[in-house]
């Protein structure tokens, strides 16, 4: 099953990897980071996530790993 982590804490909110995912997986939390931006999350409860890359591929600041 593949998944992807975000890194909370470095994330800038830029929405980048929210318009980008096919499933529409990714979104905005109305909660803030250290940073005082508020960060993307997956919320991915039945497990439709791919792996596809494009989340991360697009994320400026390197937040999102992706785990095949």
């Amino acid at each position: 099953m593949a998944t992807i982590k975000i890194e909370r804490d470095k994330c800038k909110g830029c929405v980048l990897c929210v318009d980008v995912c096919p499933y529409g997986l990714i979104c905005q939390e109305k909660a803030i980071n250290d940073q005082g931006y508020q960060y993307v999350v997956l919320e991915d409860p039945d497990g439709r996530c791919t792996g596809c890359t494009l989340c991360a591929v697009v994320c400026p600041d390197i937040c999102i790993e992706v785990f095949k």
